[in-house]
């Protein structure tokens, strides 16, 4: 991993809180898509890429009272829309 330039995690010892939002979507990611090998690195980042716009962030619920049952990407909109918001426009 360090070859690569990547730390293997950003969370502080002993806090199993810091990464729990990545370690959420890996887990959905794996369950969706699996772990299989692809043939090549454009087709893997193509499938992935695909799952995350037209499932991950358009389609799957977040499931809890206080995201309202609503996808990210309505999540997104609200806030994007909301006043104060320095996207806002107008």
């Amino acid at each position: 991993i360090r070859s690569l330039g990547l730390r293997q995690s950003t969370g502080r010892t002993g806090s199993c809180y810091d990464n729990a939002a990545a370690e959420s979507f890996w887990a959905v990611l794996k369950e969706e898509i699996g772990t299989r090998v692809w043939p090549d690195r454009a087709t893997a980042r193509a499938e992935v890429f695909t799952f995350i716009e037209t499932f991950y962030n358009r389609r799957r619920l977040r499931k809890h009272p206080v995201f309202g049952y609503i996808t990210p990407h309505e999540t997104h909109q609200r806030l994007r829309n909301a006043p104060g918001h320095p996207c806002r426009s107008g």
